[in-house]
């Protein structure tokens, strides 16, 4: 779920600059229940699976694509559904930040899915709760595990370009193992919910200007792996839309190969590599790389910890009939 832009904040400016900005603040997440439309809209897992299914069945790294929009989402200034709101006269949104521009997509995957839960209860849920519902689907289609969703946020009525644009926000692709951790730590996540949230890079792609760096510079690297990745990206300019899998091995199937890359010095990512490189997450590593059951849980217990971040709740908020756009 790395960005792409490179950081360069020490562990204590993450800090200062998130309080700073008020991300210990906003709604709560004792609001959230899993059973929160199971009166106003019954319907909305259905409908929304529905949609999931069909769109990842005409492209599987859709599903890649809705769980990373969930995660940049809630990773700046809470789980609002703010990625979603295009720029207007008067604010810019998030999405031509520099770690979602030309990067985040599936955009049109949750427009057909808002249109569809529109018609069976309209005005009701929420494009932030749309996302969260999406990611569990989009993981359970392609093999992975499944949780109860809490739900129950509001949507944003406007978005922040420059949190967006802050590397103490977004993981950057370049980040060490210690920038990595401190990241999460300020979102209230642990080292073991990072780690976790970072083996959902067993789906998805990632493109040349991200990985350029580390196919040819790094040392952690098996050189026929790297030299397969130069093959389609050249060393200084070129290849802007080749993409490589993110897992080698079954990129589009949720496993636990994403580990395995990393033990063989595999992961695409720099910040992929950093956590299993002879640093505090090696042991880690090797457990979720030998345990998919165990990788699993943890990995769902995270992702239901990173949706309880700063949620929009009670008369905060909208409940936006478009998600591109506020009433």
């Amino acid at each position: 779920m790395a960005s792409s832009s490179s950081s360069s904040f020490s562990a204590a400016a993450i800090l200062a600059f998130a309080v700073v900005l008020g991300v210990f603040t906003g709604g709560s997440s004792a609001n959230l229940s899993t059973s929160f439309y199971s009166k106003t809209c019954p319907m909305v897992f259905t409908t929304v699976k529905s949609a999931v299914r069909s769109a990842i069945s005409q492209e599987s790294r859709l599903g890649a694509s809705l769980l990373r929009l969930h995660f940049h989402d809630c990773f700046v200034n809470g789980c609002d559904g703010s990625v979603l709101l295009d720029d207007t006269s008067s604010f810019t949104g998030e999405k031509t930040a520099g770690p979602n521009n030309r990067s985040i997509r599936g955009f049109k995957v949750v427009d057909d899915i808002k249109s569809k839960v529109e018609k069976v209860c309209p005005g009701v849920v929420s494009c932030a709760d749309i996302l969260a519902i999406a990611s569990c689907d989009s993981v359970v289609i392609l093999g992975g595990p499944s949780w109860d969703v809490k739900l129950g946020r509001r949507d944003a009525k406007t978005a922040s370009f420059s949190a967006a644009n802050n590397t103490g926000f977004l993981p950057s692709p370049f980040s060490s193992l210690s920038t990595l951790i401190s990241g999460f730590q300020v979102k209230g996540l642990s080292t073991t919910d990072m780690v976790a949230l970072s083996g959902a890079h067993t789906i998805g792609l990632a493109q040349c200007r991200t990985i350029r760096s580390r196919i040819y510079n790094d040392t952690n690297i098996d050189r026929s792996f790297a030299k397969l990745r130069q093959s389609k990206c050249p060393r200084n300019t070129g290849g802007r839309k080749n993409l490589a899998p993110l897992d080698l091995q079954t990129p589009t199937a949720f496993d636990n190969k994403y580990f395995q890359n990393l033990i063989n010095k595999k992961g695409l990512l720099h910040s992929d590599q950093e956590l299993y490189n002879g640093g505090s997450t090696d042991s880690l590593v090797r457990t979720y790389s030998n345990d998919a059951k165990t990788f699993y849980d943890d990995f769902v217990a995270a992702m239901i910890k990173m949706g309880d971040i700063e949620p929009l709740t009670g008369s905060s908020g909208e409940i936006r009939k478009n998600c591109r756009r506020p009433n």
